[in-house]
C-alpha cells in the first residue's frame, strides 16, 4: 500500500482565524500549506502557501525578521517558476531572503479579485462577458489585509510594516493587488501589477462607455496620493487585439498606461493618474526602473496574457521589490 505524503494536522487559531494547518512537509520544510477560514466564504476554506527563505530555520536567523510578498493566484506559483526565480536570485545574491504568502484564488475567481472601498465596506462591481466581477472584492481584501496579515505576522517572523510587506497579481489578481495597496496602504508598501485588469468598468454599454467609467481609473483620479505606496506595473504588447478607440494602441496597454499617466475624453474631460497625483514615474527604463521612482511602469513588447509572460515579468520584479543594494 503506498503510504500517504506525511502531512502533520494541526487546528490553528490566531487573531480570530481558525484554519486547518498542513504543517511543513517532512521532505521540504521550507513549504507551509494552511487552509484557512474566512467568514464570509464559510464553507469554503482559502488555501495559502508559505515559502520559507533558505536558512529561516537555522539557529544562527533565530532573531532575523523578513519582508513578505503576498502573492494571488497563489496556485500558479510552479507555472510562473517562483521557487526556482527565487533561487537563482539568492544565488546570486541579488535580493534578500524573503517570506512568501501565496494564496490560492477562490473556487468563484472573478467575484473575489475585484476592486472595494474600504472606507464604505462594500465592493464596487464592475461588468464583464462572464458576469459581475468583484463582487465580494471587499470581503476578500479585507481579510487578507487585516486576519491574514496578521496572522502571517503572529505565526512568522516578518518584518511587520507597510514598508517591508508587497503585494503582487497578475490579470484580475493584480487588479485586486493594486486594490490591496490602494485601499490598504498602511498594511501594504509596495504592489505588483501584472497585466492588470485595468479594463473593468460601471458601464459596458459601448467602448467610449467603457472608456469614461473605468473603475481603477476614476478611483485614482477622486483621489489622494497613497505615499509612500510604490507600484510596478507591467503589462503585454501582445496581450490582445483589441483596440476600442481605434489609435492603435491595445487595450491592455491604453488602459495601465492611462492610470499611470492619465488621460483626456473627447469631450475634454481629464481624469488624473499616478503621476498626476505627483507620483514620479519611470517609464524608460524597461525592467530596470531608477530607484527613485514611485512608479514603475514599462511594456514588454512580446509578452502575451498567460504565465509564460508573468513568469519572465518575475524576476525583475523582484529585484526591484526586494533588490540587495548595489555594490
Amino acid at each position: 500500500m503506498k503510504r500517504s505524503r506525511p502531512w502533520v494536522f494541526a487546528l490553528l487559531l490566531a487573531g480570530g482565524m481558525h484554519g486547518q494547518a498542513l504543517a511543513q512537509a517532512a521532505d521540504d520544510p521550507s513549504v507551509v500549506h494552511l487552509a484557512l477560514d474566512a467568514k464570509a466564504f464559510a464553507p469554503e476554506q482559502i488555501k495559502v502557501t508559505v515559502y520559507l527563505p533558505p536558512g529561516y530555520a537555522d539557529k544562527e536567523a533565530a532573531n532575523t525578521r523578513y519582508p513578505v510578498l503576498y502573492a494571488n493566484d497563489g496556485q500558479d506559483m510552479a507555472a510562473v517558476g517562483l521557487r526556482d526565480t527565487l533561487a537563482k536570485l539568492y544565488t546570486g545574491h541579488a535580493i534578500e531572503p524573503v517570506i512568501v504568502v501565496a494564496v490560492d484564488m477562490l473556487a468563484d475567481r472573478a467575484s473575489g479579485y475585484g476592486l472595494s472601498d474600504r472606507a464604505r465596506r462594500r465592493s464596487v462591481v464592475g461588468g464583464s462577458r462572464i458576469g459581475p466581477i468583484g463582487s465580494r472584492a471587499y470581503e476578500y481584501s479585507d481579510w487578507v489585509a487585516t486576519e491574514l496579515v496578521r496572522y502571517v505576522d503572529a505565526h512568522y517572523r516578518t518584518r511587520a510594516n507597510a514598508s517591508d510587506r508587497t503585494v503582487l497579481g497578475w490579470s484580475l489578481g493584480a487588479l485586486n493587488a493594486f486594490n490591496l495597496g490602494w485601499e490598504y496602504p498602511d498594511v501594504f508598501g509596495r504592489v505588483g501589477a501584472f497585466s492588470p485588469s485595468f479594463w473593468l468598468a460601471a458601464d459596458r454599454s459601448s467602448p467610449q462607455a467603457v472608456e469614461s467609467s473605468r473603475l481603477a481609473q476614476a478611483m485614482v483620479d477622486r483621489a489622494t496620493a497613497r505615499k509612500p505606496l510604490r507600484f510596478w506595473i507591467t503589462v503585454g504588447g501582445r496581450e490582445e487585439t483589441n483596440d476600442r478607440n481605434g489609435n492603435g494602441v491595445i487595450d491592455a496597454v491604453e488602459d495601465a498606461r492611462d492610470l499611470v499617466e492619465g488621460f483626456r475624453l473627447p469631450d475634454g474631460t481629464e481624469e488624473r493618474g499616478l503621476r498626476g497625483l505627483g507620483y514620479r514615474v519611470d517609464d524608460e527604463h524597461d525592467d530596470r526602473p531608477s530607484p527613485d521612482a514611485d512608479v514603475a511602469f514599462y511594456v514588454l513588447a512580446d509578452g502575451e496574457h498567460n504565465q509564460a509572460t508573468w513568469k519572465r515579468m518575475l524576476p525583475p520584479f523582484l529585484v526591484w521589490a526586494f533588490g540587495t543594494p548595489a555594490k
